[in-house]
């Protein structure tokens, strides 16, 4: 068993990285900084300023904002001004009412928001708000995580500038993981200092099951539960766990006012590393313990491949979920700490290279293709096999492997991030 001090130093950096969420995060941490430079200003603005980075931008462009019906960031940042609350984090509007959303469409139509891309930085997380009204102003910046503030001001006034020529998107003082650490705390640590964890479970599958009471996103999810798709994909274990972490899924990119438990400033990753590890250890009749430990296990592998990849990138987010889950199911069919390496080599040999295009309804499609990968890696890593060192970007080192997956993503990737984004911001209409 690990020392105490270790212990709590991962229980502090699951607590920070696995926390509720409304809504896409990137849509929700905009909300949040303008509900903060609102509040500092102290009265409602006459026009607001967002500057965003690229990455933020991508990933609030094609998603629904929750309880509006509406897409995109015009309606989450007068939502944020006239309602959020700063002491709600990711939860910032979750007090919206119909009067408000109306207020909302109405401060949105009066065209007083004005968004762009900020220039010459380097933060793929980075939201700066200023609102202004009667000769006043206020300005908040994110940057590094979806909820850390490191600016405000007020008129002339700083109030806290916490701001690096730049900064780093993992604190240099949280506990730096590798695989055996992540398998030796899940594993072997007591129970009931892990025993929270099991909220991703309540929060995710609730998603889930409120998601089939209506129609949102491109509904996945009640599409694999009819009849045809039964025919095809079996009533199974299989088909369960895609259903349910697509419902999930479908329900907060399309706009449900259903909070998710998020992973590394990621509702989907959290849906990803939650939903299937719940699902197979209920119908695999998984004891409670063993539940927990894999649920923490999925987590805590999805944060630490997101310590070197970094909150944002070009790489799927849902392929680091996956890879979580993939070890917390490998685990659950009886797997040993060599088994839930080889489930990551293979998961890795598989999913490298899947581009993010943006936070959007269809993430569902990418969350199905890392479950399905998740549930055939960890069967094969149970049966001894596993890509080796002899094939592509796996290295005899499993965490050498996760290494070489991360460069890729955050480095070899940018060029594709650059032009996903400017076909993103220069679609035009099919002439066909």
């Amino acid at each position: 068993m690990l020392d105490k001090e270790v212990r709590n130093e991962i229980i502090d950096l699951v607590n920070r990285e696995v926390v509720p969420a409304v809504g896409c995060t990137e849509p929700m941490a905009v909300a949040l900084c303008t509900a903060r430079a609102t509040e500092l200003l102290a009265c409602k603005p006459e026009e607001i300023k967002v500057l965003l980075s690229a990455n933020i931008l991508k990933n609030a462009m094609g998603v629904g904002i929750p309880g509006t019906g509406m897409i995109g960031l015009p309606i989450a940042v007068a939502l944020g001004s006239l309602i959020g609350k700063s002491e709600y984090q990711l939860e910032v509007i979750k007090d919206l009412t119909p009067e408000w959303l109306e207020a909302g469409k109405q401060f949105v139509a009066e065209d007083r928001i004005c968004i762009q891309l900020k220039s010459d930085i380097c933060e793929k997380l980075y939201v700066e708000v200023t609102c202004k009204s009667e000769g006043h102003q206020a300005t908040a910046i994110i940057s590094g995580a979806h909820t850390h503030f490191v600016y405000e001001a007020q008129d002339d006034r700083i109030l806290s500038d916490k701001r690096q020529a730049c900064s780093k998107e993992t604190a240099e003082n949280d506990i730096q993981l590798n695989m055996k650490l992540v398998w030796d705390f899940a594993t072997t640590s007591p129970v009931e200092e892990m025993k929270f964890i099991l909220k991703t479970k309540e929060y995710n599958l609730r998603a889930a099951r409120e998601s089939i009471k209506g129609n949102y996103g491109h509904c996945l999810g009640k599409t694999m539960d009819r009849p045809l798709s039964h025919g095809i994909f079996g009533n199974s274990i299989f088909s369960h766990i895609i259903a349910t972490t697509a419902s999930a899924c479908d329900a907060r990119m399309g706009g449900a006012m259903i909070p998710v438990m998020s992973n590394s400033g990621s509702g989907n990753q959290g849906i990803c590393a939650t939903n299937p590890v719940a699902v197979y250890a209920e119908e695999n009749e998984n004891t409670e313990e063993e539940l927990i430990r894999a649920l923490m296990l999925s987590h805590l592998t999805a944060i630490y491949i997101k310590q070197s990849l970094g909150k944002l990138s070009a790489l799927c987010g849902c392929v680091v979920a996956s890879i979580g889950s993939s070890c917390g199911i490998t685990y659950l069919m009886g797997g040993s700490f060599q088994d839930v390496c080889h489930a990551v080599k293979n998961m890795i040999a598989n999913l490298t290279g899947m581009i993010c295009d943006g936070a959007k309804p269809s993430c569902s499609l990418k969350i199905c293709s890392g479950v399905s990968t998740a549930l055939l890696s960890a069967l094969l890593a149970r049966e001894g096999r596993h890509v080796t060192a002899a094939e592509g970007i796996i290295d005899e080192c499993v965490d050498q492997s996760i290494r070489n997956l991360t460069s890729i993503g955050k480095e070899a990737m940018c060029a594709t991030d650059d032009m996903v984004l400017r076909i993103m911001t220069n679609k035009r209409g099919c002439c066909n």
